[in-house]
């Protein structure tokens, strides 16, 4: 094994043990202790994290904010790290947007200077817009981190019709259309709700919670696997093809969305009753270009809320 490699197969096994000692590398990689003593000396001085304790109970430990060792990369694998990142650039927040950066300025900076031509033209080129929703997010570090470690939320949550405070158990976090979402299940409702991010007005505490104790799934994945788990509503809705090219930029009902060989199409899926209102007002400004089918209870919402824009704006005000 070269010096080189052994370096680097030093770095990952510190960054494994995070507490060792001279001897311990020293059998481990089959050289002498002075090896090892010159080894960690060149691991410090490239900025690797070590720190000593002297005494019997001494040896090496590495601080929490651990320095990763290096990997290398074909020039196709370095586009797709950037075309990746690429994604990410429009949302107004990010868990860790300087370190996303900071990350990005030292990936490019290392690379050829064709490679770094050829990826300033990618991103020239290429992008995955979102219309900026001009909302903030404040706390969604915060709630990155309540979600990862597991914890409750009592939080001060501002809905469209309401301000409340309530204690969340997350299930993970998503991003849709510019915004940022967090399912959890609601001690107040005894369900699973789904929080925008934005909204979360305060986290008043957080707190762990004992395994088992409330029906959270196991991952994020598993509850957008099973997003239509719960009561449902049938949804028919008839769409002329400006209807139909409307609705396919809204990734819940392109879902249930086709098209007609006769011309416009169709929506036919099961949506959670939740998810009604929702519908309504996103179907309202369609007019004559969508016909609501099924349910009823989505029928008479609808005329609801066609009666209350007839009352706002015809009827005369006193």
């Amino acid at each position: 094994m070269s010096k080189a490699e052994r370096l680097i197969e030093m770095m990952i096994t510190i960054n494994a043990k995070r507490d060792f000692t001279i001897g311990e590398l020293a059998n481990e990689f089959s050289v002498s202790k002075r090896t090892v003593l010159r080894d960690l000396q060149e691991l410090e001085k490239a900025g690797f994290p070590l720190y000593s304790e002297v005494g019997a109970a001494g040896g090496y430990h590495i601080l929490k904010e651990r320095i990763l060792p290096p990997i290398t990369f074909s020039e196709s694998e370095a586009k797709a790290v950037f075309f990746a990142c690429q994604a990410l650039q429009f949302y107004r927040d990010l868990p860790f947007e300087q370190e996303t950066i900071s990350v990005l300025k030292k990936f490019l900076n290392c690379l050829p200077l064709d490679i770094q031509n050829s990826i300033a033209q990618l991103q020239s080129k290429i992008v995955f817009w979102i219309p900026d929703r001009h909302r903030d997010s404040p706390l969604l570090k915060e709630m990155f981190h309540i979600t990862i470690n597991r914890h409750a939320a009592t939080i001060q949550y501002s809905s469209t019709h309401s301000e409340s405070t309530r204690m969340i158990v997350p299930v993970g976090l998503y991003a849709m259309n510019g915004l940022w979402y967090c399912p959890a299940y609601c001690t107040k409702t005894n369900q699973i709700r789904t929080f925008r991010i934005d909204r979360i007005k305060k986290i008043i505490e957080e707190k762990p919670y004992p395994d088992g104790k409330y029906p959270v799934p196991a991952s994020i994945q598993e509850y957008l696997a099973h997003f239509d788990a719960g009561e449902k509503y049938h949804v028919k809705i008839q769409l002329t093809d400006i209807g139909v090219k409307r609705c396919e930029a809204e990734c819940l009902l392109a879902k249930g969305l086709k098209r007609l060989p006769t011309g416009g199409g169709i929506i036919d899926m099961e949506l959670d009753y939740t998810t009604l209102e929702w519908v309504a007002d996103y179907f309202l400004p369609f007019g004559k270009h969508a016909t609501i089918l099924e349910p009823t209870e989505l029928i008479e919402l609808m005329k609801h809320k066609i009666c209350e824009l007839y009352q706002h704006y015809c009827e005369p005000k006193l």
